[in-house]
């Protein structure tokens, strides 16, 4: 899908974008770092949804898409250009485009996710060989080292913080982590010899990380919030010239490609 559903009004901040975002209730990451990034023009409205970690199960996906075509209504009304469902580790459903299918049909809205946009953004750099930073726990790596290589990625090296090993109640911490404890995370995968780096969830703070780390590694540098955004600005009526806005340097290659 490559065109918004809906018809976007007239308005005097919505002139070249208007995107739906629903991220689980402790995020604090996403909305700080996209209020950086959004070009002139663009805006963001947000919704909050339960955070659904089992994308695996029968009942977990039923219950996924339930909330999530219950989220998508709640933003319906403005008539967004597309709504982006920003939550990694809730979003790995194999194939990656299947969730966001399926409720752009119910809904009559465009709907993408976020492990979705990792793999589409991978694919329009070509970087087939990648290394992974995560905050997630080994079994949640694991989940999505697999989910990658279900889609043709292969993760050379991978390591994460283990947080929500103990239990959800973990999670806000994933935002609470100093940026130089996740540079360091990303260099230690960054070194092995991948086309890419992945900083991965939505709520793992990134962005004054990835300009620089692309200057030391030499690689392209993905995070879980640029390349939602990435995928979000081709649903908008001008997305090469919307994607080469000044204010998305700071995102990285990925909007240069």
């Amino acid at each position: 899908m490559t065109e918004a559903k809906m018809t976007r009004p007239a308005s005097s901040y919505s002139m070249r974008a208007r995107i739906g975002l629903i991220v689980p209730p402790t995020n604090t990451v996403n909305e700080a770092e996209w209020s950086r990034l959004l070009p002139e023009g663009a805006t963001a409205h947000s919704h909050r949804m339960a955070l659904h970690t089992d994308t695996q199960s029968t009942e977990g996906i039923a219950a996924l898409k339930t909330d999530l075509e219950a989220a998508v209504a709640m933003l319906a009304p403005m008539r967004p250009d597309v709504v982006a469902y920003a939550c990694t580790a809730g979003s790995l459903v194999t194939p990656s485009d299947a969730l966001g299918a399926e409720i752009s049909a119910r809904s009559g809205v465009s709907v993408i996710t976020t492990a979705d946009s990792l793999v589409q953004a991978l694919r329009h750099l070509g970087a087939g060989r990648i290394g992974l930073a995560t905050p997630y726990s080994e079994a949640m790596n694991a989940h999505e080292v697999a989910f990658l290589a279900a889609h043709g990625i292969e993760t050379l090296a991978v390591a994460g913080l283990g947080l929500g090993a103990r239990g959800a109640w973990e999670y806000p911490k994933i935002a609470q982590t100093p940026l130089a404890t996740v540079e360091r995370l990303a260099r230690q995968v960054g070194a092995a010899d991948v086309a890419a780096l992945v900083i991965s969830c939505t709520d793992f703070p990134t962005l004054p990380l990835i300009a620089p780390l692309e200057r030391e590694l030499g690689i392209p540098v993905l995070t879980s919030n640029t390349a939602t955004l990435w995928r979000c600005l081709g649903h908008v009526p001008d997305p090469e010239e919307t994607r080469r806005d000044p204010r998305l340097r700071a995102a990285g290659r990925l909007f240069g490609a």
